[in-house]
């Protein structure tokens, strides 16, 4: 029996370790590799121009790599449902294989693509290689239900075999035995259309920061490996100035669109680790980024309403404010912090920011500042941020506003301090937000607090050339705070929550944090924001007081039991902590509960 394949590429845009077309090419005596150009990916106006040239870069560099495999890729322009019955009838074809979508939309796709094939007599064979584990048995060992808390998808993960070993890369010989002729027209009938075919207008387009395609993919894995100590040590690198940049061995684009395999990821640090260790078997910790992964995407594969508060049974239903102005503000990085503003730049104009510049950015939009729902962050992520895949973006935009995941609201992000930090130069800001690069550093994340003759000399006057903040943080995020105190007071069905045992809701520490909000405030200009200088608390030795309080830059105690509170951040309520007493006292930041090497809170 003659067997002419179709390898259906969709997110496995790689010739490594791809299970399902190792499948076609297996006993076949031709082979076609296709992809479908799908009018929900291609006609969405959520997907942006750099997302676009990504992708394409991607299917050129297949192309490429087929071409040298004497093949080709064919790319057709329809839905699939439409275009797979034509190709079956033209091709003769006896099997199709691809790789398995866990995502809703992509299992509800694919079942109708496989009944359509079983009518026309093909056989379909679907492999995972998206994933590192199977989702489905992760499900089940959690009876029947995801795990919605990290800690437990360790768990269950921690009993489960290894991932299945990556496949090499497709040979020559292997191509050879599947003599599939190509058209002297192929290149009119099937080829990777550009950018302006798309619809896209490229005057003024800047050349790409992260170009598309397997190729890029390995030698950013290979430079990746190169960071040994970092692999040895276990520690995160200490986020600054040059990390807020695209880094070359950055990989979270590659994954999304599977120009690298995250088993090949997996192996190449388990292997590295024991090498290094002398074979000691690397902790789970060593995994973190991709295990994040796993977790969202495994509590999204049965949730079509995933992406949507409404309908959506892990999602906390919390009443959002409808504000077009102010999204539109934040996502164009018009807010007047210059902080949030350069992170929304570097995301429109590169495709790619820091996973902890997503937190400030997040928040801010959120339950920090302007109260704006999750979903409506999550959109302009969709259209601007490469790496945005379904899963993984709903899920980070459900945990970061705590609408899901995470529920530690009383933690917020200073849009002035948090930034300062990182970046205490300010240099981050004046690549991305240029208008204020003659700003100095003690006025570039807080220029509306420049005297006015600073600011005409740095030919940049607040509110004439740059915007003036949008919102006042410090009153927004106190009462946003509140507003989060009262949605989870409601929520009963939470376990734990609905006694609110929390200190942040006793009223001692209502108290307190009214008292420092409140009782200290020193208005520099009524619509800007205001600052906090001092705050004094008497407490008895050893009384262990809970208490929220500024970020502080320290906190002593006297033999008394005084307590000084000095405000890093001006601007901003942002952590909880415990203060503990005694002649020497000590203040106790949180611990970060659920964020992973993500959070920035440790």
């Amino acid at each position: 029996m003659v067997v002419n394949s179709v390898h259906w590429f969709r997110k496995g845009l790689r010739l490594h370790d791809n299970p399902a077309l190792q499948e076609a090419l297996n006993g076949a005596d031709t082979v076609r590799c296709v992809y479908i150009l799908d009018p929900w990916f291609a006609g969405s106006a959520n997907v942006g121009i750099n997302r676009w040239r990504f992708l394409l870069e991607a299917l050129e560099d297949l192309d490429s790599s087929l071409k040298k495999l004497n093949s080709r890729l064919f790319v057709v322009r329809g839905q699939p449902t439409d275009v797979f019955p034509r190709l079956f009838k033209e091709w003769n074809v006896t099997r199709l294989t691809f790789e398995y979508d866990p995502e809703p939309y992509g299992k509800e796709r694919d079942g109708a693509i496989i009944k359509m094939a079983q009518e026309f007599g093909v056989e379909t064979i679907v492999r995972n290689s998206h994933t590192l584990y199977n989702l489905d048995r992760i499900i089940e060992m959690n009876n029947n239900s995801p795990p919605l808390t990290f800690k437990r998808f360790q768990t269950i993960v921690s009993r489960l075999e290894l991932p299945r070993r990556p496949l090499p890369l497709v040979t020559q010989e292997q191509m050879d035995k599947c003599c599939t002729k190509i058209a002297d027209n192929h290149d009119q009938l099937y080829s990777i259309p550009s950018l302006e075919e798309l619809g896209f207008r490229t005057d003024g387009l800047r050349p790409a920061v992260w170009h598309g395609g397997e190729s890029e993919a390995l030698d950013r894995l290979s430079k990746h490996l190169d960071k040994k100590v970092w692999v040895t040590s276990l520690e995160n690198p200490r986020v600054n100035t040059c990390s807020l940049y695209a880094n070359p061995t950055g990989l979270s684009p590659y994954l999304r669109f599977g120009c690298l395999s995250c088993r090949v990821l997996y192996y190449n640090l388990r292997e590295l680790y024991m090498k290094v260790r002398k074979r000691c078997t690397p902790p789970l910790s060593l995994f973190g980024q991709l295990l994040w992964r796993e977790f969202f995407y495994t509590a999204a594969t049965n949730n079509p309403n995933f992406d949507h508060m409404d309908g959506n049974p892990i999602c906390v239903q919390i009443p959002w404010d409808q504000n077009p102005e102010a999204l539109a503000k934040w996502a164009e990085g018009r807010t007047g912090f210059p902080w949030i503003d350069a992170i929304m730049t570097q995301l429109r104009q590169e495709g790619w920011i820091h996973h902890l510049a997503r937190h400030a950015v997040a928040c801010f939009l959120t339950r920090g500042d302007l109260w704006i729902s999750w979903e409506s962050g999550m959109k302009v992520f969709e259209e601007l941020l490469l790496d945005a895949d379904w899963s993984v973006n709903a899920g980070s935009w459900m945990w970061l506003s705590c609408s899901a995941f995470f529920q530690q609201f009383f933690h917020c992000y200073c849009p002035v301090g948090f930034g300062r930090r990182t970046d205490p130069s300010g240099d981050y800001i004046r690549h991305y937000v240029p208008i204020l690069k003659d700003y100095p550093n003690r006025y570039i994340y807080e220029p509306w607090n420049a005297p006015e003759s600073l600011q005409k000399a740095a030919n940049c006057v607040v509110g004439v050339d740059y915007p003036k903040p949008m919102i006042n943080h410090a009153e927004s995020s106190r009462l946003n705070i509140e507003r989060m105190k009262q949605v989870y007071q409601q929520l009963s069905h939470y376990r734990g929550l609905s006694k609110l045992s929390h200190p942040l809701l006793s009223g001692q520490t209502s108290k307190l944090f009214n008292d420092i909000s409140k009782k200290n405030l020193v208005w520099k200009e009524p619509e800007l924001v205001h600052r906090v200088e001092k705050y004094q608390l008497d407490v008895s030795p050893g009384e262990g007081l809970d208490c929220s309080s500024l970020e502080l830059p320290s906190v002593r105690c006297g033999r008394r039991g005084r307590v000084s509170l000095y405000p890093l951040c001006p601007l901003a309520v942002c952590t909880l902590g415990v203060f503990t007493g005694g002649q020497e006292g000590r203040f106790l930041a949180p611990s970060c509960q659920g964020a992973g090497s993500d959070c920035c809170l440790r």
